[in-house]
């Protein structure tokens, strides 16, 4: 303790000797040292500040910062981005206290808007729009929820119906879906978008909702282009999955058996897209039923007058005469003249009628195409070598091909399987692991050694100079003053008087009860000096034995 007192004072010692531009000049080295220092401390010792939440409009970061503010958690405001953040030990728990304030509303508005206090005299006109503007926002964050669909607006088209039927519009809508880099909609999840929102709007039809990306592209068939571009591209994409699936029937029997890379196969499969309606009409004559039968008959008698019409045919029988009923005027049976019968039967025949439509993507032929590796077999040296299958090989993977497919030489499928020996596939680099400087861990580690390192080479090459030269030129400053006081004539200590402790006698030094104080205090300056500077000690010791022996 008493050393670092005695080091202090003739650093102060030594300041005070110093000139007056040299003292500013220390001043201000000493304290630009100070405030590098603390920027150091405070760089290495600064929180790092990650996003909040990404993508917040203005009206929400503002609505969030005054959040934050009011639960005394930290945040920045980006300025390249705008985008809030706070220090990543803190964001969970902003996350959760922005949480229970239903913060931040970034994804739209819903029916939280027919909770605001509409005020007195609101139209009818302003409630039927508010009510409109939520059903979209609330269909907006069920198609956002989406693992693809990053952000979704959603505009619904509800005319005012009409009392009249024959004047009643339907409604429509359109879906805009942002989706996340490198992320794509298929058609089933396109399908659940349409049918989400026709089945949440009142007679809304599936074919009038229309779904668009950021890019502009429509994901829709329209409804009135059932054989143009959009019905093409359906039928390319059908026909391709179609083929991919025959392919992997192909591999997937084969792959067992040869191995993974062993095998190589494709499939052009003909398709037949035209649509086709038949209407036929058949009559079985084996199958009859009589449904109605009319009998009709006609009967004429003789006996009659015969003759010519006219008056002497049409003569009265002779007096007393009677002709007997059934004969004639000889007295013979009358035989009838005439006889007609006619019938009509009505027959219920068996009749059918078939109305075929023939759905579009029939099978016309497919041609199969299938290349097999060597096989790898073992020589008589016990040597791997690369050997082509025989033909009866080559035979049970054809026969495993074709029924793999449905192979039909009816309708005209082609197949054609070769054994041939591939290019060895070159081992794949993997990519190298990054570096270790560019992990999260290294970079706050090296800011912690470089502010170390900045801090000990402040210290060793300013502060340390700056604060010895200082201490020297005081030791020497107090070193001086200590030897203008001492009492030998000479100006210097006795050799037995400093070794024994004897009181010197100084000069101009009145005897008193102090004298004896004052010496202990030289002594113990001059024990101080046999510290701090042992070679002037040495050097003055040898110039008193020089001159004792001199005086001898």
């Amino acid at each position: 303790m008493a050393n670092s007192m005695a080091v202090l004072s003739n650093q102060v010692r030594g300041f005070g000797r110093l000139p007056m531009e040299r003292q500013i000049g220390l001043i201000v080295a000493l304290a630009a040292a100070v405030a590098l220092v603390s920027s150091l401390f405070m760089w290495m010792t600064r929180p790092s500040y990650t996003v909040l939440y990404p993508n917040l409009a203005e009206q929400e970061s503002g609505q969030v910062a005054e959040a934050l503010g009011r639960h005394n958690i930290p945040y920045r405001l980006d300025s390249a981005t705008g985008a809030v953040t706070v220090p990543a030990r803190h964001l969970h728990d902003a996350r959760l206290k922005l949480a229970t304030e239903g913060l931040p509303r970034a994804t739209g508005f819903g029916f939280e808007l027919l909770e605001q206090d509409q005020g007195l005299g609101t139209s009818r006109l302003i409630e039927n729009a508010r009510y409109h503007r939520a059903i979209e926002g609330e269909l907006a964050r069920s198609i956002a929820t989406l693992s693809s669909v990053e952000s979704a607006r959603v505009h619904l088209a509800l005319p005012a119906q009409s009392v009249f039927v024959r004047d009643r519009s339907k409604p429509s809508a359109s879906v805009l879906v942002n989706l996340y880099a490198g992320r794509t909609l298929d058609e089933s999840r396109i399908a659940g978008i349409v049918h989400l929102v026709a089945s949440s709007v009142p007679d809304l039809e599936p074919e009038r909702v229309t779904v668009v990306d950021q890019r502009g592209r429509l994901l829709t068939q329209p409804a009135g282009d059932v054989d143009g571009v959009m019905a093409s591209t359906q039928q390319l994409d059908f026909t391709r999955r179609m083929e991919e699936s025959y392919v992997r029937r192909i591999m997937d029997i084969l792959t067992p058996i040869l191995g993974a890379d062993a095998v190589r196969a494709q499939v052009a499969a003909d398709l037949d897209f035209s649509r086709i309606e038949r209407t036929t009409e058949a009559f079985d004559p084996e199958f009859s039923v009589v449904r109605s039968e009319q009998i009709s008959e006609d009967e004429s008698r003789g006996g009659g007058m015969m003759g010519v019409p006219g008056a002497l045919t049409n003569q009265p029988p002779e007096a007393g005469v009677i002709a007997e009923e059934g004969n004639g005027a000889n007295g013979q049976a009358q035989v009838p003249g005439s006889s007609s019968r006619r019938t009509v039967r009505n027959y219920e025949v068996d009749r059918t009628v078939s109305h075929i439509r023939e759905a579009p993507g029939g099978l016309r032929r497919l041609s199969i195409a299938v290349v097999v590796d060597h096989k790898e077999e073992r020589n008589e040296a016990g040597e791997l070598e690369r050997v082509p299958f025989t033909e009866q090989e080559m035979e049970r993977i054809t026969t495993l091909v074709r029924e793999a497919v449905g192979f039909d030489a009816r309708r005209g499928d082609s197949i054609n399987v070769i054994n041939a020996s591939f290019r060895p596939v070159e081992a794949l680099e993997l990519p190298p692991e990054p570096p270790i400087w560019q992990e999260p861990w290294v970079v706050d580690l090296a800011k912690t050694i470089l502010a170390v390192i900045m801090v000990i080479v402040l210290a060793l090459t300013v502060v340390r100079p700056l604060l010895k030269g200082l201490a020297e030129r005081g030791a020497a400053a107090r070193r001086e003053d200590q030897l203008g006081h001492l009492a030998l004539p000479e100006g210097e200590l006795g050799e037995e008087q400093l070794r024994l402790g004897q009181q010197p006698q100084v000069q101009g030094a009145l005897p008193g009860p102090n004298t004896k104080k004052n010496y202990e205090d030289q002594l113990d300056s001059a024990r101080g000096m046999v510290r701090e500077d042992p070679k002037r000690v040495a050097q003055l010791m040898k110039t008193w034995i020089a001159s004792d022996g001199a005086g001898a």
